[in-house]
């Protein structure tokens, strides 16, 4: 199973002390199966530029996220995918944020299992596979 790491999901492993147990199950995930969106990767960039340590922040980015995972994009294909997503979510009352909603699209269109933490937002989105990981080591 290969798997999309959200935006949460690759701040908790720049902390000072990650939890050991989600380090001990990353370090037996295959480098070719740990993925991240472009979306991700802007907010973290934009934690970044909003931190008064905005240069370690960005090195972190750059030296440590971006070669350790591939990014993948935000198209066409995931724009659609997006858009069915937040029509039926609007349809139901259940608004996400669009950045929630774009990370979710991008692991459904290449269908992986999403890392996050943050199960009550991303349970609402049907068809999404969950990884429950991470909430099980915090």
């Amino acid at each position: 199973m290969a798997f999309l790491f959200g935006t949460d999901a690759i701040s908790a492993l720049l902390r000072p002390r990650p939890a050991a147990a989600y380090v001990k199950w990353l370090m037996n995930v295959a480098r070719e199966e740990q993925f991240t969106s472009a979306v991700v990767i802007g907010e973290l960039y934009k934690g970044a530029f909003r931190s008064h340590d905005r240069e370690r922040h960005i090195s972190n980015i750059e030296q440590r996220v971006l070669p350790a995972v591939t990014v993948l994009p935000y198209d066409i294909s995931i724009a659609k995918i997006f858009g069915g997503i937040r029509a039926h979510l609007e349809d139901t009352g259940m608004i996400l944020p669009d950045a929630d909603i774009q990370i979710a699209a991008t692991a459904i269109g290449h269908n992986l299992e999403l890392i996050t933490g943050n199960l009550r937002h991303f349970n609402r989105i049907s068809g999404l596979k969950i990884s429950h990981v991470l909430a099980k080591t915090r």
